[in-house]
């Protein structure tokens, strides 16, 4: 069974930095790409990033870029989002999600497995 875990959320200030981790089980890890993507109040879910694991390829969207990292531990079956410099839009539900590498389309939006989501507030 595939399981993702998210981790790590909470409150900060604007300007600091939180570290999220996903933590997945229940597939070959190097086979999948996995992704973050958030929902924050009242609006939809949108894209952070990407990683083509055996590629070690990621993919930003542009209202992150520069400001997030995407890494992942191979030997953990972990994948990590590094958020510096937050803003309070960043205030979001994050999630952990994976999808089969050969059925990735590149685009970095549809997913087969979501994790439960961990919830980061970015006071003002």
């Amino acid at each position: 069974e595939v399981q993702l875990v998210e981790s790590g959320g909470g409150l900060v200030q604007a300007g600091g930095s939180l570290r999220l981790s996903c933590a997945a089980s229940g597939f070959t890890f190097d086979d999948y790409v996995i992704g973050w993507f958030r929902q924050a109040p009242g609006r939809g879910r949108e894209g952070v990033s990407c990683l083509m694991i055996k590629h070690d390829s990621t993919y930003y969207y542009e209202s992150v870029k520069g400001r997030f990292t995407m890494t992942s531990d191979n030997a953990k079956n972990t994948v990590y989002l590094q958020m510096n410099s937050l803003k309070p839009e960043d205030t979001a539900d994050y999630y952990c999600a994976a999808i089969e590498y050969d059925d990735y389309d590149g685009l970095c939006e549809g997913m087969d497995y979501w994790g439960k989501g961990t919830l980061v507030t970015v006071s003002s």
